[in-house]
């Protein structure tokens, strides 16, 4: 792997991970559920960009194999994402 890509998708796995951290935070002071799955999100969304170049050079599965795999954990996130945007928050429905 390229020094340069390994700089890239380690800044984009740390920058996620801030990301997380804060929705979780946001989530332990507000207690709101959406914020949750934001923070669930983004630890699935980083995880997926460095998980295919440790898959392709660590592991030795195949290019398209690797991808596949990160692809798929990318995706599981932004579903966390969608839903924390689409679903209901339990603190409405209380209202």
């Amino acid at each position: 792997m390229h020094p340069g890509l390994i700089v890239a998708k380690l800044v984009t796995m740390v920058l996620g991970f801030l990301i997380a951290y804060q929705a979780y935070r946001g989530y332990r002071r507000n207690n709101s559920r959406p914020l949750l799955y934001v923070a669930i999100g983004f630890v699935f969304i980083s995880f997926g960009a460095v998980i295919e170049g440790l898959l392709f050079d660590v592991v030795g599965l195949t290019l398209s194999d690797s991808g596949t795999v990160a692809t798929i954990i990318v995706a599981v996130g932004m579903l966390c994402v969608l839903y924390a945007l689409y679903g209901r928050d339990t603190k409405e429905m209380e209202e």
